[in-house]
């Protein structure tokens, strides 16, 4: 594990900003605050507006960056979009597994979500909370059949419990850097006379192409 977290002193390499979107009170503050401080807190309040978090990691002896979003899932804050999605290279759709109106909104929340950010965008499909497996409300086997369909990475996970927190956001971060990376080798065919490659390490890259990206899901126990 010591290879895997970066020196923030370290030259960075990649910046990938990933959204958190859904509704409110599913656990998105909760998950990013257990990614990327290791923390939970059993009083969280509502977000307000728009927050991120930072957290600088190794892929592939590259350093990452990973710029994470949080919104508020309330109706009155979804004006933020277009800023909130842009220049997003991966999203995360969390719900929560024991209330299945927020299940149920994963299709309209998708769809805000394709609308607004790069059609290529690296998605996965979160069911948080699955610590609470007596209060189950959302079969594991009909967020699969909606990620499968919808060509997205799927994952149950505890914020709580730290299950699967820190494998969700290091497999998105991951497709994401395999995407990228082989986008920055086509393009290394394409260096100038100076010896500039057409991609410049450290900004924010669009995702290439992804149709033939297969997908893997998974789910804690």
């Amino acid at each position: 594990m010591s290879n895997l977290y970066g020196d923030y002193n370290q030259k960075i390499d990649y910046v990938f900003k990933v959204v958190l979107i859904g509704d409110s009170a599913v656990g998105k503050t909760q998950l990013l605050a257990r990614f990327a401080r290791n923390e939970f807190s059993m009083d969280s309040k509502a977000t307000i507006g728009v927050e991120f978090q930072t957290k600088t990691l190794i892929i592939d002896n590259k350093t990452v960056k990973a710029q994470i979003w949080d919104t508020a899932g309330q109706e009155r804050y979804r004006a933020v979009t277009s800023a909130y999605y842009r220049g997003a290279v991966g999203a995360m759709l969390v719900f929560d597994m024991t209330k299945r109106q927020s299940f149920d909104h994963m299709a309209r929340w998708l769809e805000e979500l394709r609308g607004h950010a790069d059609k290529n965008i690296v998605i996965m499909l979160i069911g948080n909370k699955c610590d609470l497996a007596a209060l189950r409300a959302v079969p594991t086997e009909d967020a699969q059949e909606f990620a499968q369909r919808e060509n997205l990475f799927f994952m149950e996970t505890s914020a709580l419990e730290s299950t699967n927190v820190e494998t969700a956001f290091l497999t998105i971060l991951t497709e994401i850097y395999r995407i990228i990376s082989k986008k920055t080798l086509s393009a290394n065919d394409d260096t100038d006379p100076n010896g500039s490659s057409g991609l410049l390490k450290g900004t924010r890259i669009v995702v290439p192409d992804m149709d033939h990206t297969e997908k893997k899901g998974g789910c804690c126990v």
